[in-house]
């Protein structure tokens, strides 16, 4: 389920190669340009961005999985991702193997029964995120990169890609979970380099992280009368906050406005309380006044079973 991944390689990991005179040989598009009055060359190989200094390699840019297998519709699990290193070390002459690992994109691509964005609209928040939900997909920012939700038959036509056959005519939601920043200490792991990709109880956590991401997100559920639990006028005024608490995003979402109401001063200390309270007792009652939406039902049991899958 590995899709970009970025790599920077020293030249002591390299074992001393001169990488501006010996690598650029390999890739193609190769253009000169200078920073911190250093000569940097940057190239491409095969849909890999590459940038050469002194000092250091780095592919900072394109899927590994794109590069290895011809699309990224496919799946890349550990075995793969040991021989697309294997070839990678290969084409430039280098030890891949030894690179620190600067990014990791966990990805899969899921059929499903309705349009992705349907799922989108049930998705809520998400704990020390924020969410984005824009026409190209939805995504939740986090302090150590994103959780990346869109359409990946739209995103492959607009980029005038191929759409294997067996995904023509079928709805394809993407789910990736992005890797960016400090992830060595994120992983709780004191260095990540091409071989880890490949260790197979790092890679059985990365699975479990991009599920658990997901499972994490507040799911925003149907709202329906249940008479079996409302019969009284407190539970019908409990219905009716928890309809705008469905409406806000949920439970996080509605207590973030009014949050921010009470910081601009749309609301007192003791009026922003009693609200909070009134949407977290409307909340505690939820299971009896909704029900599962069908299509998250769909999306949950997808997504654990790809994990179980692709180990």
């Amino acid at each position: 389920m590995y899709d970009t991944i970025n790599f920077r390689l020293t030249q002591s990991e390299a074992g001393g190669v001169d990488f501006l005179s010996e690598t650029p040989c390999h890739l193609a598009d190769v253009g000169e340009h200078y920073f911190n009055d250093d000569v940097v060359l940057t190239g491409n190989l095969d849909g890999l961005k590459v940038s050469l200094s002194r000092h250091q390699m780095k592919i900072y840019k394109g899927s590994l999985c794109k590069w290895y297998l011809g699309d990224n519709f496919q799946t890349m699990g550990r075995s793969d991702t040991q021989r697309a290193i294997e070839k990678l070390s290969d084409t430039l002459h280098l030890p891949m193997s030894k690179a620190t690992i600067t990014r990791i994109d966990i990805a899969q691509n899921i059929i499903t029964k309705h349009p992705p964005n349907v799922y989108f609209n049930h998705l809520g928040t998400l704990k020390y995120a924020n969410r984005l939900q824009q026409p190209s997909g939805l995504y939740y920012r986090q302090a150590g990169g994103q959780l990346c939700f869109y359409d990946k038959f739209k995103e492959q036509k607009s980029n005038k890609g191929q759409i294997p056959e067996l995904y023509e005519g079928k709805n394809v939601l993407r789910y990736e979970h992005r890797h960016t920043n400090r992830i060595a200490s994120r992983l709780n792991v004191q260095k990540i380099t091409g071989a880890t990709l490949y260790d197979e109880a790092f890679y059985i956590n990365l699975l479990k992280l991009w599920k658990e991401s997901y499972n994490s997100i507040q799911k925003i559920n149907d709202i329906s009368i249940n008479f079996e639990a409302m019969r009284t006028k407190q539970q019908l005024y409990k219905m009716g906050v928890l309809s705008l608490v469905g409406q806000a995003g949920g439970q996080l979402q509605m207590i973030e406005q009014i949050n921010e109401a009470q910081k601009r001063g749309d609301l007192t200390k003791k009026q922003a309380y009693d609200l909070r309270q009134a949407v977290n007792e409307a909340c505690q009652i939820k299971e009896g006044l909704t029900v599962p939406n069908e299509a998250i039902t769909e999306l949950n049991k997808k997504i654990n079973e790809a994990v179980k899958f692709y180990r």
